[in-house]
């Protein structure tokens, strides 16, 4: 799958001004009219996407950092680093976002985020303590076979909850929310299709690379 990333406004900008029309989102929702950024108030969805969606990003980019410490390959190293920094933007927009309307700002500690132990773990695509314990414990090519693999399913799983965000009543018509989520869609979505692209390149379990 192509998808063409959505750049986000910068978050000053957002509140300040109209946003521009533009972005993807999941093919079953249909466009709807761009309004000011605040011109609607956020739906409980809205709150609980923004909310979850930082811990969701927080065990990506923990399990991202391992890759020069594993013995990542070249090509997983750098597609590790894109999503650190990606993710670390959208958890800004994201904590920013929360803050303006009023609710706790989620912290989180990305060097031991999301161990298994805290609400996060309900949320789709998360990696239980197990997963994280066999990954923290490979190396370089059962390294990036595992990290793909949990990748995939783990960028799937947000996938999932823009689906859930777009499917309730009354969520994303806040526009910031809408543009998050639609770019969440959009580069997690490209992800995916590069991730498995990676996946089969790898050599077979058991040959010699």
């Amino acid at each position: 799958m192509t998808a063409n990333r959505i750049r986000l406004i910068p978050l000053a900008g957002l509140f300040l001004a109209a946003a521009a029309c533009g972005g993807s989102a999941p093919a079953d929702v249909a466009p709807r009219p761009i309004v000011g950024p605040e011109a609607l108030p956020p739906s409980p969805a809205d709150v609980r996407f923004m909310t979850d969606m930082i811990g969701h990003h927080a065990q990506a980019i923990r399990i991202s950092r391992w890759a020069p410490t594993h013995g990542a390959g070249p090509a997983l190293s750098r597609l590790a680093e894109r999503i650190v920094v990606g993710q670390q933007d959208e958890i800004a927009i994201m904590q920013r976002w929360l803050r303006t309307h009023g609710h706790p700002e989620v912290q989180v500690d990305t060097l031991h985020a999301m161990g298994g132990t805290d609400h996060s773990m309900h949320m789709p695509g998360m990696l239980s303590p197990e997963d994280l314990a066999r990954l923290d414990a490979a190396a370089g090519l059962e390294f990036d076979r595992l990290f793909l693999e949990y990748m995939i399913r783990h960028h799937k799983g947000a996938l999932t909850m823009v689906d859930q965000l777009f499917g309730s009543q009354g969520a994303a018509q806040n526009d910031i929310v809408f543009r998050l989520a639609s770019d969440v869609y959009a580069e997690q979505s490209t992800e995916i299709s590069r991730m498995e692209l990676m996946l089969d390149a790898l050599p077979a379990q058991g040959s010699n690379p």
